[in-house]
């Protein structure tokens, strides 16, 4: 499989070489639920849903006073785009 570059957008990628992304990005694909992963950084963690639309992604407890934060990034975004915002953290 060609692997395609980082700067295009995300809904170029096969399935495979975005799961491929997102282990090499430390996260752990959810047993039941194959389109939700998990990645724990040390000040924080968070959960990746893969949408039909959008990548979602839920921070917890990040915000202020133990909240969630959730955002979503359009498929329409570069992978080295996405990957930016959602690794960097809430």
């Amino acid at each position: 499989m060609k692997k395609v570059s980082a700067d295009t957008p995300l809904y170029n990628h096969p399935l495979p070489q975005i799961e491929q992304w997102l282990k090499n990005q430390g996260c752990q694909q959810d047993e039941q639920q194959p389109h939700c992963w998990h990645v724990q950084r040390p000040l924080w963690q968070a959960e990746i849903w893969l949408d039909i639309e959008q990548i979602i992604v839920r921070y917890f407890p990040s915000g202020e006073k133990g909240q969630d934060i959730q955002r979503s990034f359009k498929y329409s975004l570069s992978r080295q785009d996405i990957e930016q915002a959602v690794f960097s953290g809430p």
